[in-house]
Order: C-alpha cells, then structure tokens, then sequence
C-alpha cells in the first residue's frame, strides 16, 4: 500500500518500514525493498507494518500550519469526517475517478445492513455502527460488480483486507453474490430491496 492525497504518498517521506510476517518474524525493510507505485507496495502477504521510520522536509511553519487549515476544510467539505470508514476504498482506474464510476453504477447510498456507500463521497464505505468487516467487504464487492456492469471498469480494492472474510455461504475473495441472495438486509439508500434470501 502506498497511501496518498494532495499530490504526496508514503513513497516520499518513508526511510524503513518494520513488519511482521505471516510466520511470525519480524524484519525491517527499507523504502526501496518495498517497490512503491501508485497505491501498490511489494508488502508480503499477510505482513503487518508495526513501526515506521519517516523523514519529514523542513519548511516554514506558517506555510505548513495554511496548508494543513486547507486540506482540513477540503476534506470536511468533500469527505465524510468523524464517522466510521477505512477511507478512500477503490483505487482511481486509469483515466477516470472511482467515485465517479461509483456513482454512474447508481451505488451512492447504497447499504448492506450497517455498511454504506457515503452519500457525501461515494468511494468511502461507511460503517454506520454496526457492521462487520464482512458487511463492508461484500458491499465493496458489490459495487464492483455493478460498477463493471455498468462501463467495464473493474475496481482494485484501495484497502488491504487483513484475514479471511466471513461472506456467505459458498462465497470466497471475489464478486459479491448477487443481490437476491443478499436477502432482506440488503438496501440502497432507504429504500429496501427484499431478496429471496436462497
């Protein structure tokens, strides 16, 4: 994972990063070991950065203290703040925005139980208070069904999903099943759409 907003990622500022792996050891890497590219890192699978070494550009404090007012009052303006949400979920395709494609497939607002596609920015999924990691994970997955429906594009999950999720029976990594066997939990917006739940 390669984090980024407002023309900067982690690639810049990032010295070492110490993991652990799968199997338990622990190993610090260094920047170029980890093979950034735009929200990519060669990170192991499974591995969890545990400690990270940044080196900061020094600059003038006034100039610093404007930008960091900017961004905050961007962010509140044109992304859903003090809620519950892993950020930015799908990474931006090649030549068009996510949250567009997002919204042209009709997903803004659209709600699998507790879990919700903001309304205020459609590439944040929302947890509203009570929705589990596999809520989050199959709504995800079923806005990249219909986003691909729609214009052909295949969303690549932003997120790292950690562990192994608890869909539905029969279901893996992968599309979400479709919305009939959702069954009754499964809404867009406020209005619910009743499932056979087979």
């Amino acid at each position: 994972m390669n984090a980024g907003a407002y023309g900067r990622e982690t690639a810049d500022i990032l010295v070492e990063a110490t993991l652990v792996l799968r199997d338990g050891r622990i190993e610090t890497w260094p920047k170029d070991r980890l093979g950034y590219t735009y929200r990519h890192s060669e990170l192991p699978e499974g591995a969890v950065v545990v400690e990270a070494l940044f080196e900061g550009v020094p600059g003038d404090r006034d100039t610093i203290a404007a930008e960091m007012i900017r961004i905050a009052e961007e962010r509140e303006a044109t992304q859903p703040t003090r809620t519950q949400t892993g950020g930015s979920t799908f990474k931006n395709p090649p030549g068009t925005k996510a949250w567009k494609e997002i919204d042209a497939a009709g997903c803004r607002g659209l709600r699998i139980g507790d879990a919700q596609v903001s309304e205020k920015h459609c590439n944040f999924l929302l947890n509203l208070g009570n929705a589990s990691s596999a809520d989050i994970e199959v709504l995800g997955d079923e806005v990249r069904r219909r986003v691909r429906e729609n214009s052909g594009v295949d969303l690549e999950w932003e997120i790292q999903r950690v562990g192994v999720p608890d869909l539905l029976p029969g279901e893996g990594r992968g599309p979400a099943a479709p919305a009939e066997r959702l069954g009754p939990g499964f809404r867009r917006g406020t209005e619910e759409c009743r499932g056979t739940g087979e």
